[in-house]
């Protein structure tokens, strides 16, 4: 099968990471794959290199001209199939097939965002999905939202196919040793945006006991965005006193390393598809504490004490209290089990098979 993978850009985001494994998932069973993008970030494009994958960039700031020329390359590929992730890229694709096409077309919903309901833009986007053959989301929720904006959608076009997770590069660590130095090590992979919810960390972490603030470090992985919310999260830090317990670094190509030493993985934003961190964190044997958001908490209801409403701070400090009070064995029981459930979920084979399916049907 002759594939095109479209997405924005292949910077560091969780969307551009799954569509980059799937589509080396895909070129592994022997289908011809390539990747269109319209903007020059390129963190993961090493990896498609590295499997022989062609990424063609249309670079056009005019957002018009940029359609039409991606337009005009998709309908001159003699493609079998196209899928694409985020609704500008897939807005561009179902553009693509007017007024007729010959190719299968699937469109990626990657962000339970909330305002899908209230923004125009997004909405009149999600209305061009009737012009896919399929709609997959990675979250039950997601779906729920995109039905709400756009009832003429069929259910029978939607799907949920959970994240692809590489189980062969994310083993757990065999030297790892928990609570190393007698200190809980929670961390968080996640770009610095206010939706992240790094203030709602900091506020609650301020109100654990001095004693448990000293069993708690967090390190904190990813990069700095356009907003000030990580510059306004060290201020608060430094007038609560907390620069002992938070550290932060830019993300990084081998932030499995760093996870695999982890004692915990954490997510605190305040809506999202379904995190790869945290299925990530769930091979990797590790216990996860989350905002109960996307499914999560389906994924996680046999320990709910380990999800927290965002919006509340002392929701985010019972959970911090509860992790931190675990012992290494609980600790290590809790992480046995995430990995049992991400085998069921979370499996190459399963999701690739799941969309080969839908793309050959």
């Amino acid at each position: 099968m002759k594939l095109l993978c479209v997405i924005d850009c292949l910077g560091s985001g969780g969307a551009q990471r799954q569509l980059v494994g799937l589509a080396i998932a895909l070129k592994k069973q022997g289908h011809n794959i390539s990747f269109l993008v319209y903007y020059n970030e390129n963190f993961f494009e090493h990896l498609l290199l590295d499997e022989e994958i062609p990424v063609i960039s249309i670079i056009e700031r005019n957002y018009i001209k940029r359609l039409f020329k991606m337009r005009r390359y998709i309908r001159s590929g003699n493609y079998d199939a196209v899928l694409s992730f985020l609704e500008a890229g897939s807005f561009i694709c179902e553009i693509s097939g007017l007024p007729w096409r010959k190719w299968k077309l699937i469109v990626g919903e990657r962000s339970a965002n909330p305002n899908i309901l209230k923004s125009a833009k997004l909405i009149f986007y999600r209305l061009f999905h009737v012009l896919a053959d399929h709609v997959v989301s990675n979250s039950q929720e997601n779906i729920n939202l995109i039905k709400k904006v756009n009832p003429f959608l069929s259910l029978k076009k939607c799907h949920v196919i959970y994240n692809l997770v590489d189980f062969d590069f994310w083993k757990p660590a065999n030297d790892y040793v928990p609570c190393k130095d007698g200190k809980l090590n929670l961390t968080v992979v996640a770009s610095h945006q206010y939706l992240k919810n790094l203030k709602g960390l900091i506020e609650a972490a301020s109100q654990l006991k001095e004693e448990e603030k000293q069993k708690l470090r967090i390190n904190w992985y990813g990069n700095e965005s356009t907003d000030n919310s990580l510059q306004e999260a060290k201020n608060l830090i430094e007038e609560y006193c907390l620069q002992e317990m938070f550290s932060f670094y830019p993300a990084t190509k081998s932030i499995n390393e760093k996870m695999k030493y982890a004692d915990v993985i954490g997510l605190f934003s305040f809506y999202e598809g379904l995190p790869n961190v945290i299925c990530e964190g769930m091979v990797l044997s590790k216990p996860v504490i989350s905002s109960s958001v996307s499914d999560i908490a389906k994924l996680l209801s046999k320990n709910q004490e380990l999800t927290f409403d965002p919006k509340k701070t002392k929701d985010i400090l019972r959970t911090l209290k509860h992790i931190i009070s675990l012992n290494e064995e609980k600790l290590l029981t809790i992480g046995k089990n995430n990995r049992e459930l991400a085998l069921r979920y979370f499996s190459a084979n399963k999701i690739v098979n799941n969309y080969t399916a839908l793309l050959t049907e």
